[in-house]
C-alpha cells in the first residue's frame, strides 16, 4: 500500500537451529558486513582457539536473530527508509512506530488474515481484481500458476490435505476460489455477481459466510495479539448476537 504493508509470517526456528555454522554466517552476511573473523572464516582462512570462542558466540547471537520477527522487520524496514529518503531527498525517521503483531495460533486464523492481507488493495480500491493487486502474494501466485512456474522459495507451499508436508494445509485452487469470491463479496459495486454457491474450504474452516466476511474486512480490528479458533468463535458469536438482537424501544 501508499504508506503501510502487512505480511504473513512462517517462524520456523527447527530450520534454523538445523543450520550449520556456515550456513548461518552466509546468511548473516548477506545482510550485514559480519566481524573480522566471520569474513576471514569465509575465506576459508585459520582461525585461533579464542578466535572460534569469539565467532561462536556471535555465530550464536546471529542465529537467534536470524529466526527473530523483530529483527525481520527492522531490516525490511530500515532498507525500505533508506530508499525512501534518497527518493525524496531528505533525511530522519520514516516510519511513524513500531510495527504491530499477531499471532496466528490455527489454520483458521491463518487463512482469514491471508486473505485479509490479499484483498487490502481491492478494499483500498487500488486494484479491482486479486490478479491485478501488485505486490500480493496471490498476485504472484496466479502469475506463477500461467507461466507454469513454482513460486518463489520465500514463499510458503500449499500442500493439500498431506500430514507429512510442511505448508498450508489447503489446496491452491480452493484459497484462490475463495479470495475471489470474498473480493466480489466485499465490493458493494459487484454485489449483485455473488455466487450463491460458498466455496467449499469455507466448509472445512466451519464458517458461514457472514462470519467469514467480518473477519476478511475487519481483522486487524477485531483481534489484538492472539487470534485462532477461540478468539474467532468468541468474536463472531459477539457480533451476531449485536446484529440480531432487537433495537430497544424509544422512551415515550
Amino acid at each position: 500500500m501508499s504508506n503501510h504493508y502487512h505480511v504473513v509470517l512462517h517462524v520456523r526456528p527447527d530450520i534454523a537451529d538445523a543450520w550449520s555454522e556456515r550456513e548461518v554466517v552466509e546468511r548473516w552476511s548477506q545482510l550485514f558486513c559480519g566481524t573480522l573473523f566471520s569474513q576471514r572464516f569465509l575465506a576459508g582462512e585459520g582461525l585461533s582457539e579464542q578466535q572460534w570462542v569469539v565467532l561462536r558466540r556471535d555465530i550464536k547471537r546471529w542465529r537467534k536473530r536470524l529466526m527473530d520477527i523483530s529483527w525481520f522487520m527492522r531490516i525490511v524496514n530500515e532498507s525500505i527508509a533508506r530508499q525512501a529518503n534518497k527518493e525524496d531527498r531528505c533525511t530522519g525517521r520514516f516510519w511513524e512506530g513500531r510495527f504491530k503483531s499477531q499471532a496466528l495460533l490455527d489454520e483458521r486464523a491463518l487463512l482469514s488474515c491471508m486473505a485479509y492481507v490479499d484483498l487490502n488493495p481491492i478494499r483500498a480500491n487500488v486494484a479491482t481484481m486479486p490478479e491485478t493487486s501488485d505486490h500480493t502474494s496471490i498476485k504472484y501466485r496466479i502469475d506463477a500458476l500461467r507461466e507454469c512456474i513454482s513460486v518463489s522459495t520465500g514463499m510458503e507451499d500449499f500442500v493439500g490435505i498431506s500430514e507429512n508436508a510442511i505448508g498450508i494445509p489447503y489446496r491452491l485452487k480452493d484459497y484462490l476460489a475463495l479470495v475471489d469470491w470474498t473480493g466480489r463479496s466485499v465490493r458493494r459495486d459487484k454485489r449483485g455477481a455473488i455466487s450463491e454457491k460458498l466455496p467449499p474450504i469455507l466448509e472445512r474452516l466451519d464458517l458461514d459466510a457472514a462470519s467469514w466476511l467480518i473477519l476478511t474486512t475487519e481483522f486487524e480490528k477485531r483481534f489484538q495479539s492472539w487470534v485462532g479458533s477461540e478468539h474467532i468463535d468468541r468474536r463472531v458469536c459477539r457480533l451476531n448476537t449485536c446484529n440480531t438482537q432487537p433495537r430497544s424501544p424509544s422512551p415515550p
